[in-house]
């Protein structure tokens, strides 16, 4: 377990939502000192993630106000602790959504911390001190080294920042069912949005037939000709979808509002799998049929462990695969969270900590 603290602390400036309005306004809070175990980080960049939203407005029921959001993020080491093994000081690195673990369970020693039962997040959680956890809407990030990794050197540190939970989140269950080294799969991805165009382009890079299923027609081109999708569905056209029956060896549901499985089911062939990666608010109707008479799957997942996490960096770096981002400064983050919330993003935004200016009034 964690080594006992001092309750010693840090002033640090960021940006917070303090009811389920939502609005997201600068504030100043305490962050504990390094410790033994610590590194404390500059953050330069912190990825927006359609979870932010959720918990800014305290859409799932959970948040503990003030929140200040963020889990996509990217930095530079400043001070590193004494029992810290593999970073130092200038070292480029990541926080992904982990901020704890019991590091004790099955789970947590075969490097899956993030299925460890006492997991806690990095904003909206309680670490070992007690306190509650605040994310990287802020100038300033202290972490357990156990849970940074480093950022390549060849992947630009913006548009690495949305890998830390978009990345990991559809890499991870590529790797569990053998389709990182393995190609030549038929794979679906429902959505085209942060999750769903990093799937495609690793679907791509690993060498497999890509369709891109969604309910926007105006996305057909951009899955297709910027992507490098090899198919398009429209999910509301019954003859695309018939067209399509029993295709897919493997479907990644990356979509985060309430939708139909069935038609999705359908598109599986005998044995397929389903993995639902999006979360929506709202619960989904899972139709048996299609499962007994297909011998389907249907299964879910979140992120993935620190050891994944860095392995999928690596990929990564290896294939050039980065988020396509839109850069924006903190005095924006409430516009970007609306039009996040409308779905105009192609495809994650990232916020510029580095240039900010505190006195911003978002």
């Amino acid at each position: 377990m964690a080594e006992s603290r001092a309750n010693h602390t840090v002033s640090v400036s960021g940006w917070a939502a303090h009811d389920s309005s939502g609005k997201i306004t600068p504030y100043s809070f305490k962050r504990r000192q390094n410790g033994v175990n610590d590194v404390t980080i500059k953050i330069l960049y912190c990825g927006i993630c359609h979870t932010d939203l959720h918990c800014a407005k305290n859409e799932w029921g959970i948040t503990m106000y003030p929140v200040v959001p963020g889990h996509e993020i990217i930095g530079e080491v400043t001070k590193v602790g004494t029992n810290v093994k593999g970073f130092m000081e200038g070292d480029r690195v990541g926080v992904g959504c982990l901020a704890a673990s019991c590091l004790e369970c099955h789970h947590c020693k075969t490097d899956q911390e993030n299925y460890c039962q006492d997991l806690q997040f990095v904003y909206n959680g309680i670490f070992w001190d007690g306190t509650i956890t605040y994310g990287g809407y802020s100038q300033i990030f202290v972490a357990d080294y156990r849970y940074v990794v480093h950022i390549p050197a060849s992947l630009p540190m913006d548009a690495a920042a949305p890998l830390l939970c978009a990345g990991i989140t559809v890499f991870s269950p590529l790797k569990e069912h053998d389709l990182v080294a393995t190609a030549g799969k038929r794979i679906g991805v429902v959505g085209l949005g942060g999750l769903g165009h990093i799937a495609v382009k690793f679907g791509k890079a690993f060498g497999h037939h890509v369709t891109v299923i969604s309910t926007s027609p105006s996305k057909e081109p951009e899955a297709k000709q910027r992507l490098g999708a090899d198919h398009f569905i429209l999910s509301s056209n019954p003859k695309q979808l018939q067209a399509a029956r029993r295709s897919m060896d493997f479907i990644l549901d990356t979509v985060s509002a309430e939708h139909s499985l069935l038609p999705i089911l359908e598109l599986l062939k005998v044995n397929g799998t389903l993995f639902l990666v999006g979360a929506p608010d709202k619960p989904l109707q899972l139709p048996a049929f299609p499962l007994i008479f297909g011998k389907r799957s249907v299964k879910g997942g979140i992120i993935g462990g620190i050891k994944e996490t860095q392995e999928m960096l690596e990929v990564c770096a290896k294939y050039n695969i980065t988020s396509d981002i839109e850069l924006i400064t903190p005095d924006k983050i409430n516009e970007a969270m609306e039009r996040l919330a409308k779905n105009d993003v192609r495809y994650r935004f990232v916020i510029d900590i580095a240039n900010a200016v505190t006195s911003n009034n978002n």
